[in-house]
């Protein structure tokens, strides 16, 4: 859900309203867009992914961190002031960490939808990410209980692999990780 188009914030204002407010906010060129509380369901699977994730890439390159931690997304080929939130962002160039944020292009990101934010997730986000270079963009619905796997490729992204329910699903850039649907979503 976003302010309407006459609301439009500078990102100053937008840093003055989140300290103000215990929603989680993002900001895309001017807009900002609140997200859902997340529901147990979706903390359970949040929960599983992020531990397995710091378990694989524990002592590495990479690191995961998990919401709400912002990302504020910064590429020389897009213009733009945007700071997303993904439910976990890997990160491999941690030259971009600062204290409170990313400042860069995380190299993976998992989005886990809600009802009230399917499209945001599966058009708006896909499409933002694509435009900034994220290598691997994942997609967990537990309202249908699918995982659906997209990477990068010439600047565009593909669908990788999809799997709904059961069965094991791997990413194409993170060498070892595999994930089992039904351990995900049981």
């Amino acid at each position: 859900m976003s302010l309407p188009e006459d609301k439009r914030l500078t990102l100053e204002q937008f840093y003055r309203l989140r300290e103000t407010s215990d929603e989680i906010l993002e900001y895309v060129d001017g807009v900002v867009y609140m997200s859902p509380s997340p529901s147990t369901k979706h903390q359970r699977i949040s929960g599983r992914l992020h531990a397995q994730l710091f378990n694989l890439l524990d002592g590495g390159n990479c690191e995961v961190f998990h919401a709400p931690f912002d990302i504020e997304l910064k590429s020389e080929e897009v213009e733009g002031e945007k700071i997303v939130i993904p439910d976990l962002s890997v990160i491999c160039e941690k030259e971009g960490l600062e204290e409170s944020k990313f400042v860069g292009v995380p190299t993976m990101i998992i989005e886990i939808i809600s009802p009230s934010n399917q499209a945001h997730d599966l058009v708006f986000k896909l499409n933002l990410y694509m435009q900034y270079g994220v290598k691997e963009y994942w997609i967990v619905n537990p309202l249908i209980n699918t995982i659906q796997v997209y990477t990068l490729v010439d600047g565009q992204y593909r669908q990788k692999d999809v799997a709904k329910e059961k069965g094991m699903i791997e990413s194409a850039i993170l060498p070892k990780f595999r994930v089992d649907l039904e351990r995900v979503f049981s």
